[in-house]
C-alpha cells in the first residue's frame, strides 16, 4: 500500500475529506505567497495518486500542498519523478506554514518527531491592525540570530546535535516569520534569506547527528533548493558536503560521490578556499570507500591532502574550520576502514585521537568508536577495548551524538566473538547500558 493511502487511512480520513482539506490548505499557502495559483484537487486525482502505477507526478504547487498537509516530502508519500541518473534526488521541501488549517492535519502529522505546527506566538492575528505594517526588522535582530547559529555550531562540535535541533528549528521558524511578516530593505532581506539558509542546513546537520535521518534529508533538500533559488553557491557547497556525509552513513556510496562532486562544482563558482575543496574531496573519497572503490578513493584522498596542505586563510567559512589535521587524519582512517585496510586505519585513527582537542569532543568520540572497530578488525582487542572505554566516558560526560552511540553498537557487535576475553563482557554490558 502506498504511503499516501496508508496515512489517509490511519488518520481516519475519507478521500472526499482529504480533498476538502487540501483545497483549504492550498488557499492558505497561496495567501501566504508560498505557492502560485492554488491547484485544484479532486477525488479522481487523489485516487490516481494513491493507486496508479506509476502515479502521476503532481505539479510543483500541488506537491507543495501535499507536502505541507502530510508534513513530509511527497517523495516519502510514494510519489516519484522520472528517474534522473545524472543528478542527486532532491526531496520536495515541506513549506513552513503559520497555522494548520484543520485538526486533521495535526492528526496526520503525529507520527513523525518533527512537525511544522507553529507555536502560539507565531500564529496569525485576525484582529486589530496589520502587524506587518508595524513590524520593522532591525539589523541587530538578524545579527543576534546569526550569532546564535554560530554558537550552536560550536556546541555541536563539542557535544553533538541531539539537543540542538529543537532550538535551531525555533530560530528557523522565527526567521521565516520575520521574512514573511516584517518590513526591511533589500540588503537586510538578503541577510535574512542567507540566515534562513544557514539555519536550514544547520538544522539538517543537527537532525542527522541526532539520528533523525528522514528529517535531516528534508532540511538538506530545502537548504539546497534555497541555495539554488538565490544563487548562494557557498550554502550549496556546505549543504552538499553535509548530504554526502549523511549518504555515507546511510550506505549510499554513489549518492555520496554525486553530492560531493556537485559540491565541488559549486565551490568552483565562488572560488572556494583550499580547506573547503579539501573537505569536498575527502567526502568524495568516503563515498568511493563505502563502494569499495580503492582506485578512485585513493585519488580523492590524495587530492584532499594536497588541497589541505595549501593551508587556511581568512576566507575559510566557519563551517569548514573543523577540518584540522586531526579531523582529516580521522576521515582518511574511516576511508581505510571501509576499504578493509584495518591495520592502516588503526594507525591513522590512533594518530587522530591523540591530536583531537577539547573543542571537538564529539569528533573525538566518533574517532574513538572507529578506532575501536579498526583495532578489533585488526585482531587488537585490548586497544579496541581501550578506545571504546574512552568513547563511553565521553558519552557519560554529556556528549549527545546519536552517531557516536551507533558507532558503539557496531563496536559491541564486533566484540561479541571475543566476549570470553578478560574485560570484554563487562565492556559489552556498559555499552548496552548506554546505547540500548
Amino acid at each position: 500500500m502506498r504511503e499516501l493511502k496508508r496515512l489517509r487511512i490511519s488518520a481516519n480520513l475519507t478521500q472526499e475529506k482529504v480533498v476538502e482539506e487540501l483545497t483549504t490548505l492550498a488557499r492558505c499557502l497561496h495567501a501566504e505567497h508560498r505557492i502560485g495559483k492554488p491547484p485544484t484537487f479532486s477525488v479522481r486525482h487523489l485516487r490516481k495518486l494513491e493507486n496508479e502505477e506509476p502515479p502521476p507526478w503532481p505539479h510543483p504547487d500541488a506537491r507543495a500542498v501535499l507536502a505541507a498537509f502530510w508534513k513530509r516530502p511527497v517523495e516519502e508519500l510514494g510519489l516519484r519523478p522520472a528517474a534522473d541518473e545524472d543528478g542527486p534526488l532532491v526531496l520536495t521541501p515541506v513549506p513552513l506554514i503559520s497555522q494548520a488549517p484543520s485538526s486533521s492535519v495535526l492528526v496526520a502529522a503525529g507520527s513523525i518527531p518533527l512537525t511544522d505546527t507553529a507555536p502560539p506566538w507565531l500564529a496569525e492575528t485576525t484582529t486589530g491592525t496589520n502587524r506587518s505594517s508595524e513590524w520593522r526588522i532591525a539589523p541587530e535582530e538578524v545579527e543576534f540570530l546569526s550569532e546564535a547559529a554560530d554558537d550552536s555550531y560550536a556546541i555541536d562540535q563539542q557535544f553533538g546535535g541531539n539537543r540542538l535541533w529543537r532550538p535551531t528549528r525555533a530560530h528557523l521558524l522565527w526567521t521565516h516569520h520575520m521574512i514573511d511578516r516584517g518590513i526591511y530593505d533589500e540588503p537586510l532581506g538578503h541577510q535574512l534569506h542567507a540566515l534562513a539558509g544557514k539555519l536550514t542546513t544547520s538544522l539538517g546537520w543537527f537532525c542527522y547527528d541526532a539520528g533523525l535521518q528522514t528529517q535531516a534529508r528534508q532540511y538538506f533538500s530545502e537548504a539546497l533548493n534555497a541555495a539554488n533559488y538565490t544563487g548562494d553557491d557557498v550554502l550549496a557547497s556546505r549543504t552538499l558536503s553535509n548530504m554526502a556525509r549523511q549518504a555515507v552513513d546511510l550506505n549510499k556510496g554513489r549518492e555520496a560521490v554525486r553530492f560531493a562532486k556537485l559540491g565541488q562544482r559549486h565551490a568552483e563558482l565562488w572560488d572556494a578556499p583550499s580547506r573547503v575543496t579539501a573537505l569536498l574531496a575527502i567526502r568524495e573519497a568516503q563515498g568511493y570507500a563505502r563502494l569499495g572503490d580503492a582506485f578512485n578513493g585513493e585519488a580523492a584522498i590524495k587530492r584532499a591532502w594536497q588541497e589541505w596542505e595549501r593551508g587556511g586563510n581568512d576566507r575559510d567559512p566557519d563551517w569548514a574550520h573543523f577540518l584540522n589535521l586531526a579531523e582529516l587524519t580521522c576521515l582518511e582512517g574511516m576511508c581505510r576502514l571501509d576499504l578493509g585496510q584495518s591495520a592502516r586505519a588503526q594507525t591513522l585513527l590512533a594518530r587522530s585521537e591523540t591530536l583531537q582537542d577539547v573543542a571537538h569532543s564529539r569528533n573525538r568520540g566518533m574517532c574513538l568508536g572507529r578506532l575501536s572497530a579498526a583495532a578489533v578488525a585488526n585482531g587488537d582487542v585490548d586497544h579496541g577495548m581501550e578506545a571504546a572505554s574512552e568513547a563511553l566516558r565521553l558519552v557519560s560526560s554529556g556528549m549527545s551524538s546519536a552517531r557516536t552511540a551507533q558507532q558503539l553498537k557496531i563496536v559491541h557487535d564486533g566484540m561479541l566473538p571475543h566476549r570470553r576475553a578478560r574485560g570484554v563482557g563487562d565492556l559489552l554490558e556498559q555499552i548496552r547500558a548506554h546505547v540500548a
